[in-house]
């Protein structure tokens, strides 16, 4: 019954979101979210452990449901640069710093960057989040 538990959390979790519970977003799911903490994985981490916990997963679906998770509110999408995205299980209103050594993401509140002025959106848009990433290098590093 234990081992039900963590299934049950995020078959809950899904549904409240409109997604059918198929055994590979149940999975996923659970390993983006049974923790309860925030995450920031991409694809291919989040393939290597499904892969590791023995679930028969393709990156394609990986890449496809963590897309749909994102789609449905679960998931927000952190584009790092043209090759790097990450997925954050946090998806409250928050910005982030990128150490680009080690390729992590670490969550720094929405108050700690204080945005004063934004330019107005262009006619017929509105503007729907903003996204900030501070980049970090290693102190000794010369700029």
């Amino acid at each position: 019954m234990d081992q039900e538990r963590p299934f049950s959390q995020v078959l809950r979790r899904l549904r409240g979101v409109g997604l059918r519970p198929t055994r590979q977003r149940l999975v996923l799911a659970k390993l983006l979210f049974a923790d309860n903490e925030g995450r920031h994985i991409s694809a291919e981490k989040l393939h290597e452990e499904a892969l590791a916990a023995e679930a028969k997963v393709s990156l394609a679906t990986v890449y496809n449901t963590l897309h749909q998770f994102t789609d449905a509110g679960l998931l927000r999408e952190i584009v790092v640069d043209s090759g790097r995205t990450y997925f954050d299980t946090n998806t409250s209103n928050h910005y982030h710093f990128f150490i680009e050594e080690e390729g992590d993401l670490i969550d720094v509140p929405a108050d700690a960057v204080p945005l004063t002025r934004l330019p107005p959106p262009p006619a017929g848009k509105k503007i729907a989040r903003v996204d900030v990433v501070i980049r970090l290098a290693d102190s000794d590093q010369a700029s």
